[in-house]
């Protein structure tokens, strides 16, 4: 009864099926284990103290900027330059434009400095003349999905994303790549809070995993339903084959309705159907009264 499962089309189904089930157990565990990475890093980030509870470390401790850096109070010295307005930034609400100003550090680098939020329309204020020294939050650079960030075609002096991609061709000197926002806002400026770092929270990244966790486990079950339901169905067609339940459809007649057969093509001889009888062809021939 089982002998179908020897032919070549269900040696092509059982392969299929032996592959497919565990790529998507393995595929289902990758993305689980992805959302389970983000809970920890949002919990961490929930536990972690706050930026102006931690002691603050000079930057080149806390360089490259990574999870474990990325909201660390950090310290610089060196001297201000170029200032950039960052706009269509929101803080409490409001929008308005952030005020960055590079501070170029002792290394010949510049790292970016977020001074400040100010509303829209407001002159920035200059930054302090001299060496100085400033503490701020460490940030990752900016990217087209950071919110907030602008495409493009900003004027002279405006700046779409924070980042050294954005400032390698604006500045001479090599950028830092990672900024900071400083705790105490100077020139009476509002304050930019730190954001959270892209991954570290149940964002809609997160959710997005579990979803794909799901649906890959749902395609594993799919699989082993729909070869189940091909077993019982040839597995029924089989058992009527063999108890004779299925039925032969009858040949079908290979002469067309209407059609005259063909003469027989060794003797050219109608066939017996279409040749008339003895006594239709006296008939035929017959006078009439």
């Amino acid at each position: 009864m089982y002998r179908f499962l020897l032919t070549p089309r269900w040696w092509g189904i059982n392969a299929f099926v032996v592959l497919a089930i565990p790529f998507c157990v393995f595929m289902g565990s990758w993305q689980l284990g992805r959302f389970e990475d983000r809970v920890d890093s949002h919990q961490e980030y929930r536990d972690a103290p706050a930026p102006s509870e931690r002691a603050a470390a000079p930057l080149a401790e806390l360089l490259p900027v990574d999870k474990r850096t990325a909201g660390r109070a950090a310290t610089a010295s060196g001297v201000y330059g170029e200032q950039f307005l960052v706009p269509d930034r929101v803080v409490d609400d409001r929008r308005g434009d952030y005020v960055l100003t590079l501070l170029k550090t002792d290394d010949g680098r510049v790292l970016p400095v977020v001074r400040g939020w100010i509303p829209p329309g407001e002159r920035a204020p200059e930054p302090p003349p001299g060496r100085v020294e400033v503490t701020g939050v460490l940030q990752p650079s900016e990217h087209m999905g950071t919110d907030g960030v602008a495409a493009g075609g900003l004027p002279a002096g405006e700046l779409g994303m924070i980042s050294a991609a954005s400032l390698v061709n604006r500045v001479p000197d090599a950028v830092h790549d990672g900024w900071i926002t400083l705790m105490k806002a100077d020139g009476g400026m509002v304050p930019v809070p730190p954001k959270m770092v892209d991954g570290g929270g149940l964002d809609l990244k997160a959710f997005q995993n579990l979803g794909y966790t799901g649906e890959w486990f749902a395609f594993s079950a799919f699989v082993i339903f729909m070869w189940f339901r091909l077993f019982r169905r040839e597995t029924e067609e089989a058992r009527d084959r063999a108890l004779g339940l299925t039925e032969t459809a009858p040949q079908a007649d290979a002469t067309p309705t209407g059609a005259t057969p063909a003469a027989d093509p060794r003797t050219g001889t109608p066939p017996a159907e279409t040749m008339p009888t003895e006594a239709a062809a006296r008939s035929q021939g017959a006078p009439s009264a």
